[in-house]
């Protein structure tokens, strides 16, 4: 853990003089302050005017100087000397004075006075930059200067104690959130500080030594592993900028109580979608001669990217006035080394050299789009009065100087978006889709319909056809009958007279006058005969008339039928012209999948052509660049060895390596698992190690090795892989608890300490593996550690409570927990309590941060006022240099009926 201490953190023994505090909050002018270009005429305000004005192209970096107001140790011990600098605001000149006789004059972009307020430094510095960012250009905003002078109070002061305090990033934050849509534009930002030449992620502590990425055909530069958060207010992006506060470094000198130990960089990506470019352009082809409706609707959208960069760059300071030592004294090494790399980039530039030495430092590398770059850049430098720093003063000024003769080429960044594109491309087809089978599937159902309306009207007409038939078959039948019948009884009937009368003609042949009479009577009988036979031929007429009449009804429900069929067969040709038509939509569908991939290779091309236009020079300079990597790659011995494992591993392969940690040969079992957790340490790598047994092998070493080096890197081995959630559970399934507990037991390193309870903190954080860990010892095996007393094991034991109380605390709150805390029950309370005022700040920070989360349970209140801890809250809540701890303490306090009864109780008895 390095010494200089997180911002706000540092130990309550060396409380910050706050009369010696160099922020901008109430500017005293002195009558030295009050003296302008003319003599004794107070200092009058001038107009903001923009650094860059709108008609400008914007090519040169604009610089602005800003002048501290004098702090009270100044006007103590500057109280018989005049300024080293005076301000003409009106002429914007400088200067800067040698002694009392003669003085230097530097003109510069803009003069801020040391009674300028936030505003006026907002609107003449940054503002234009970040109107130029939201018309589609990159921008950068970075203040440099002695440490003391202002750099953090001008870019970073959230103001929120008085808004008129406020920062470049918050007012800047403010413009850009103001002229956006959040349902059409996106705003997102990353914010990380660069310490000791390693780069950390201030929004998540944990991602440190993140590496930068540079694009080999344009050359930008970026940072893929930094977190990026999406901002969708203000309030949101000032605790973001909490967060981040809150874990820079910042240590305490002679020349500044609280300063900063590492450069800070946030970024701010806009995207914005720009509508009615296509308007006017010529529309995609037509079909037939007709242009379709949905093809023309679908024109590529065009985005804005672009990028603001706020820069607060760490203090130069001059060793034997800064007090720096240790530790301290390292860390001024490094930031006056990364801002000589930026001044000899600066001179490269001004003079027009050949060539720039970019890849110096980190820093550099940062800003090569800031200066000679694509960026539209403003620079604040930031000076202190006090002659006692004449020197640094004018280094200062030279900076600014060989800053303005910087030139940048700006760039507008549009591009099509084919990505939005393409899903409204999708969405629209998926509804072509839906609409075609909505319409296809109600066009079946209606021939469905019909076909089933005419079967039934068929069957119908049929069944009565049918029945009418046979009841008029009956019918007839029964009258034929019938008919018959009669006919055969009179046939009987004259067949009976006839054979009388032939008897009575036989037997009385004398009676011719009686013969005569019955001839007549016979001639009766036939007349009527013959009208019955003339009646059965009319009734027989008169069946098949009806017969006849019946055969037209049928031949007319034929004919029917046959319209039914003819409408079916039209039906038939109205689905077969559906599905035509589905055939010409899947057609249109094909066109314009076939125009989105011409569009896609389009876009291609004309990408690639750009970068043949702009590689011009690049080409020219590969071999230098490829010399430059060489011989930096020769001096950076940790990159070497990263290479080096990096190859080992490709050429070797994980199961190989992992393969000798069984090795009989104790030498290539400790050069293995070294290499093991070199691995590991790289999050690309974890999930191959795991996957390939690595894990497993790992914690056998663990169980079986005696070798107190093999154990310690085993150890570390398994603390890396331990920061994964995921391999967090397979720990656990493993018995990794149970095996970290028993070598925390045995080890006596503290080294090998130090990386045990560093995996068993990372467990802790994990809010399903509680009740577990706490089953098999894993916090007293945190609290069986303390017995080593080294600091930094000391510092991973504290982590650990202050990870597994974080994770009770968020139990409880969702009501997943309501009892007693696990902590509490295994003892670990009276070494958080002894331990809440440690001099080591991440020992303090994170206890503090403990006790915070135990108390918001109020089961725990009980045992907390016992164990004294209610008075170490009072303490934090009051004293803690962190704010947002202080906060927290606070809220607890307030929000807890019995500590708030016990606080009540203590005032009556005192």
């Amino acid at each position: 853990m390095a010494s200089g201490s997180y911002r706000n953190g540092t130990p309550k023994t060396t409380k910050p003089d706050r009369s010696t505090s160099s922020t901008y909050t109430t500017p005293k002018p002195t009558a030295k302050s009050r003296v302008a270009a003319g003599g004794g005429a107070n200092v009058r305000r001038s107009s903001a005017v923009p650094l860059i004005a709108k008609d400008d192209a914007g090519g040169r970096v604009r610089v602005a100087v800003r002048l501290r107001p004098q702090n009270s140790e100044e006007l103590v011990a500057d109280a018989d000397f005049a300024d080293c600098v005076e301000l003409q605001s009106e002429l914007k000149r400088l200067k800067l004075r040698k002694n009392n006789w003669e003085s230097e004059t530097y003109e510069f972009d803009e003069v801020l006075t040391e009674s300028a307020s936030q505003k006026r430094v907002y609107e003449v510095v940054a503002k234009p930059v970040v109107e130029s960012v939201l018309e589609g250009y990159n921008g950068t905003v970075m203040a440099y200067g002695q440490t003391g002078t202002g750099k953090t109070f001008t870019l970073g002061k959230l103001g929120e104690d008085n808004i008129a305090a406020r920062g470049i990033m918050v007012r800047a934050m403010e413009d850009i959130l103001s002229d956006t849509s959040p349902t059409i534009d996106s705003v997102s930002v990353s914010y990380f500080q660069l310490y000791m030449e390693t780069i950390q992620d201030l929004l998540c502590p944990g991602n440190d030594n993140i590496a930068i990425v540079e694009d080999p055909k344009s050359g930008d530069v970026s940072i893929p592993a930094a977190t990026v958060v999406e901002i969708r207010d203000q309030r949101s992006f000032l605790e973001l900028l909490r967060i981040g506060e809150a874990h820079r470094f910042a240590a305490n000198t002679k020349l500044n109580t609280e300063s900063s130990r590492s450069h800070a960089i946030l970024m701010v990506h806009v995207k914005r979608s720009i509508k009615g470019r296509h308007d006017g352009e010529e529309g995609f082809p037509v079909e037939n001669g007709q242009a379709s409706s949905l093809v023309k609707s679908f024109r590529p959208p065009i985005v804005r990217k672009s990028k603001l960069v706020i820069v607060d760059l760490a203090g130069s300071e001059r060793i034997d006035k800064s007090g720096s030592e240790g530790h301290t004294l390292e860390e001024a090494k490094s930031i006056n080394l990364s801002l000589t790399a930026l001044g000899k980039c600066i001179n490269a530039l001004a003079e027009n050299s050949a060539h720039v030495p970019f890849r110096d430092s980190k820093l550099t590398r940062l800003l090569r789009d800031s200066f000679g770059g694509t960026a539209r850049t403003s620079l604040v430098v930031t000076i202190g009065p006090s002659p006692r720093h004449r020197g640094e003063t004018s280094s200062t000024i030279m900076f600014g100087q060989r800053a303005m003769k910087v030139e940048n080429m700006v760039k507008l960044k549009e591009e099509f978006d084919y990505k939005s594109l393409c899903r409204r491309l999708d969405v629209e087809l998926d509804k072509l889709f839906s609409e075609n089978e909505r319409l296809q599937k109600d066009f079946e159902d209606e021939i469905e319909r019909v076909k089933a309306e005419a079967q039934n009207r068929i069957s119908e007409v049929e069944r009565k056809y049918m029945i009418s038939l046979e009841n008029e078959r009956l019918k007839y039948q029964q009258d034929y009958m019938d008919s018959i019948k009669k006919l055969e009884e009179k046939w009987m009937i004259n067949q009976q007279i006839s054979n009388n009368e032939r008897f009575w003609v036989g037997n009385h042949e004398g009676f011719m006058d009686g013969g005569e009479a019955s001839v007549p009577s016979t001639s009766d009988s036939m007349n009527d005969d013959k009208q019955l036979v003339k009646t059965e031929n009319l009734l027989r007429q008169s069946s098949e008339d009806e017969v006849s009449s019946l055969k037209s009804q049928v031949a007319q429900w034929k004919r029917l039928e046959a319209a039914a069929n003819a409408e079916i067969v039209k039906l038939n040709k109205k689905l077969e012209s559906e599905a035509h038509q589905k055939e010409k939509l899947e057609e249109e569908i094909n066109i314009l999948k076939n125009r989105l991939l011409q569009l896609s290779f389009e876009a291609d091309e004309t990408r690639r052509s750009l970068d043949r236009g702009g590689s011009g020079k690049a080409f020219s300079g590969f071999d230098t660049f490829m010399s430059q990597a060489r011989s930096s790659q020769i001096r950076d011995s940790a990159n070497g060895q990263k290479a080096s494992i990096a190859k080992l591993f490709e050429q070797v392969g994980l199961q190989k390596i992992l393969s000798l940690l069984e090795s009989e040969d104790a030498d290539v079992r400790i050069h293995a698992v070294k290499v093991v957790a070199n691995l590991a340490a790289e999050e690309a790598n974890q999930e191959k190690i795991v996957e390939a047994g690595g894990l497993s092998s790992l914690l056998i070493l663990l169980r079986s090795s005696e070798d107190e080096t093999i154990r310690r890197v085993a150890a570390g081995a398994i603390a890396n892989l331990a920061m994964n959630e995921t391999n967090q559970e397979l720990v656990m399934v493993q018995d990794g608890i149970s095996l970290l507990s028993m070598t925390a037991a045995d080890a006596e390193d503290p080294q090998t300490l130090r990386m045990v309870a560093g995996a068993i903190a990372n467990l802790c954080g994990n809010d399903r593996l509680q009740t577990r860990l706490r089953a098999e010892g894993g916090i007293k095996a945190l609290l069986g550690m303390v017995r080593c007393g080294h600091p930094d094991v000391l510092a991973q034991v504290a982590r650990g409570i202050a990870n597994f109380a974080k994770c009770e605390s968020r139990a409880s709150t969702q009501g997943n927990n309501t009892g007693r805390s696990l902590l509490i029950e295994d003892g670990a309370l009276p070494w958080i309590v002894k331990n809440a005022n440690n001099e080591a700040s991440p020992i303090r920070r994170h206890i503090e941060l403990a006790l915070c989360h135990l108390a918001q349970h109020e089961v725990n209140a009980k045992d907390m006022i016992n164990e004294g801890a209610l008075w170490e809250l009072v303490r934090i809540s009051r004293d803690c240099s962190r704010e947002d701890i202080r906060m927290l303490a606070h809220k607890t306090l307030t929000a807890s009926p019995k500590f708030q009864a016990e606080l009540r109780r203590l005032r009556i008895e005192c």
